[in-house]
């Protein structure tokens, strides 16, 4: 899958390339490429103050916004959103002069990788913090646009998504100036590119379709959505979760605070379904182990059992439940 814009480089730097600002004079060391998005190209450097991520821009115009950006929601209503903004600068070169800003390098897990080695659950409690953050941005008049599992890491614990790269984000009302086909709805033919709490929405059902479809697919025949919900339907996965982002997909959604409290209810659902057919399996293994044992051993073992399982369901639930009542903390 391509995005919609060139990525080419204007600038390339190589690894061990050291580099000083024109008018700080702060100096960087290059460490490796982490990225390249429409506005630029980002790098892992060294600095005084540590590791940092170093954005290379082609065009003033373009990085002048993202710092702007970075300045307005960084820290939106005392809960950090995007990485923190170090330092804005300029770097000249044999090939010409180009802008750059520095951030904080955030240390964590892919949000890909992250779900593969986690349960169904977390799924859904990292997208009731996104969206909990998606509502604190619109709230502030911003769109993220972008919104896709490589602009967003998984730091903790406690586990938290924070947004890596804010190139696509733009203000509410107007055209999204960046985006991936795959998390763009008006590529599946559902809604406009205009920049509206909605476009965000459409974008986190594909993040959580993309958990389930690592490598993601293509757009087949007319009816994008009737694709969409096969595809759900086909991983356990989604399908506590398959109401919410239907109604996201089809623009039902007025506000991110409206996505959330059903994401709320799916994971309680999501909790419960998942213990009971694991708690089924567990009970036709013990009466298989025990053909040769008495009915009255039997009987005892499996009320053992059921014990068992009933405290681990209570503790798994409480434990749920404690940690979204965490995250509704973090979020007022």
């Amino acid at each position: 899958m391509k995005n919609s814009y060139s990525k080419n480089q204007a600038c390339k730097l190589q690894a061990g390339a050291k580099i000083v600002g024109k008018w700080h004079s702060q100096p960087y060391k290059i460490i490796r490429p982490l990225g390249a998005g429409a506005t630029g190209s980002v790098y892992l450097a060294d600095s005084a103050k540590g590791l940092v991520a170093l954005k290379v821009g082609m065009d003033s115009m373009s990085i002048t916004s993202e710092v702007n950006v970075l300045k307005h929601f960084s820290k939106v209503q005392g809960q950090i959103l995007g990485p923190s903004l170090l330092d804005v600068d300029d770097l000249v070169t044999s090939e010409g002069t180009f802008p750059f800003y520095v951030m904080e390098y955030l240390k964590g897990t892919q949000f890909i990788e992250y779900m593969q080695n986690k349960g169904t659950e977390w799924l859904g409690i990292l997208m009731i913090q996104l969206l909990g953050d998606l509502d604190r941005l619109h709230a502030a008049g911003w769109v993220f646009g972008d919104l896709k599992p490589d602009n967003v890491l998984v730091v903790g614990p406690p586990a938290r998504i924070r947004w890596l790269d804010v190139g696509g984000t733009t203000l509410i009302g107007r055209s999204i100036k960046e985006y991936t086909e795959f998390y763009d709805r008006g590529y599946w033919g559902q809604g406009s590119r205009k920049a509206e709490p909605s476009y965000d929405l459409f974008a986190v059902a594909m993040m959580m379709i993309n958990c389930a479809y690592p490598n993601r697919f293509e757009k087949q025949g007319e009816k994008p959505l009737l694709q969409l919900k096969q595809r759900m339907d086909e991983k356990a996965m989604l399908i506590p979760y398959r109401d919410v982002m239907l109604r996201a997909m089809q623009g039902k959604y007025q506000s991110a605070i409206e996505m959330r409290k059903d994401m709320v209810k799916a994971v309680s659902k999501s909790s419960s379904y998942k213990h009971i057919p694991a708690k089924e399996t567990r009970k036709q293994k013990t009466k298989k182990n025990q053909v040769n044992v008495s009915r009255k051993q039997g009987a005892t073992k499996k009320e053992k059992k059921s014990s068992y399982f009933v405290e681990i369901f209570l503790l798994s639930s409480f434990l749920l439940l404690a940690y979204i009542l965490y995250l509704f903390g973090q979020m007022m």
